[in-house]
Protein backbone atom coordinates (compact mmCIF):
# COMPACT_ATOMS: atom_id res chain seq x y z
CA UNK A 1 0.00 0.00 0.00
CA UNK A 2 2.81 2.44 0.60
CA UNK A 3 3.91 2.05 -3.01
CA UNK A 4 0.47 3.03 -4.33
CA UNK A 5 0.31 6.20 -2.26
CA UNK A 6 3.78 7.32 -3.38
CA UNK A 7 3.02 6.72 -7.06
CA UNK A 8 -0.24 8.63 -6.81
CA UNK A 9 1.61 11.56 -5.22
CA UNK A 10 4.18 11.54 -7.99
CA UNK A 11 1.55 11.48 -10.72
CA UNK A 12 -0.22 14.36 -9.03
CA UNK A 13 3.00 16.35 -8.98
CA UNK A 14 3.60 15.63 -12.65
CA UNK A 15 0.05 16.67 -13.54
CA UNK A 16 0.36 20.03 -11.78
CA UNK A 17 3.63 20.81 -13.56
CA UNK A 18 2.34 19.88 -17.00
CA UNK A 19 1.76 22.74 -19.40
CA UNK A 20 -1.71 22.98 -20.86
CA UNK A 21 -1.92 22.76 -24.68
CA UNK A 22 -3.25 26.33 -24.96
CA UNK A 23 -0.44 27.80 -22.85
CA UNK A 24 2.89 28.21 -24.64
CA UNK A 25 6.00 29.36 -22.85
CA UNK A 26 7.93 30.32 -25.98
CA UNK A 27 5.18 32.29 -27.74
CA UNK A 28 6.28 35.71 -29.07
CA UNK A 29 4.64 38.84 -27.64
CA UNK A 30 1.59 40.15 -29.43
CA UNK A 31 2.54 42.39 -32.35
CA UNK A 32 -0.46 44.72 -31.99
CA UNK A 33 0.71 45.90 -28.59
CA UNK A 34 4.29 46.57 -29.70
CA UNK A 35 3.58 48.47 -32.94
CA UNK A 36 4.41 52.16 -32.84
CA UNK A 37 1.69 54.55 -33.90
CA UNK A 38 2.53 55.91 -37.34
CA UNK A 39 1.72 59.37 -38.56
CA UNK A 40 -1.15 59.59 -41.05
CA UNK A 41 -0.01 59.42 -44.64
CA UNK A 42 -0.51 62.37 -46.93
CA UNK A 43 -2.61 61.89 -50.04
CA UNK A 44 -2.58 64.08 -53.11
CA UNK A 45 -5.87 64.39 -54.95
CA UNK A 46 -6.21 65.85 -58.43
CA UNK A 47 -9.53 66.93 -59.89
CA UNK A 48 -10.14 66.43 -63.59
CA UNK A 49 -11.09 69.25 -65.91
CA UNK A 50 -14.64 67.89 -66.14
CA UNK A 51 -14.86 67.85 -62.35
CA UNK A 52 -13.64 71.43 -62.15
CA UNK A 53 -16.18 72.51 -64.77
CA UNK A 54 -19.00 70.76 -62.91
CA UNK A 55 -17.95 72.46 -59.68
CA UNK A 56 -17.88 75.86 -61.40
CA UNK A 57 -21.38 75.33 -62.82
CA UNK A 58 -22.76 74.18 -59.49
CA UNK A 59 -21.36 77.12 -57.56
CA UNK A 60 -22.06 79.97 -59.99
CA UNK A 61 -24.40 82.76 -58.95
CA UNK A 62 -27.69 83.72 -60.59
CA UNK A 63 -26.02 86.82 -62.04
CA UNK A 64 -23.32 84.69 -63.68
CA UNK A 65 -25.98 82.35 -65.10
CA UNK A 66 -27.94 85.30 -66.51
CA UNK A 67 -24.81 86.75 -68.13
CA UNK A 68 -23.94 83.40 -69.70
CA UNK A 69 -27.53 82.94 -70.93
CA UNK A 70 -27.42 86.35 -72.65
CA UNK A 71 -24.16 85.36 -74.36
CA UNK A 72 -25.77 82.23 -75.83
CA UNK A 73 -24.82 79.52 -73.29
CA UNK A 74 -27.51 76.86 -73.86
CA UNK A 75 -26.98 75.23 -70.47
CA UNK A 76 -27.45 78.58 -68.72
CA UNK A 77 -30.58 79.27 -70.79
CA UNK A 78 -32.09 75.90 -69.82
CA UNK A 79 -31.27 76.58 -66.17
CA UNK A 80 -32.99 79.98 -66.34
CA UNK A 81 -36.11 78.43 -67.87
CA UNK A 82 -36.13 75.78 -65.14
CA UNK A 83 -35.69 78.39 -62.39
CA UNK A 84 -38.45 80.64 -63.76
CA UNK A 85 -40.83 77.66 -63.97
CA UNK A 86 -40.04 76.79 -60.36
CA UNK A 87 -40.77 80.37 -59.28
CA UNK A 88 -44.15 80.33 -61.08
CA UNK A 89 -45.09 77.01 -59.46
CA UNK A 90 -44.25 78.31 -55.99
Amino acid sequence: MAINSISSRQSTAVNTEAVSPTEKKDSPPKQAENKPVSAPSSTVVTISMAGKAALAEATETAAQTAAEARNGDHQAQRLQVKQSAAKKAA
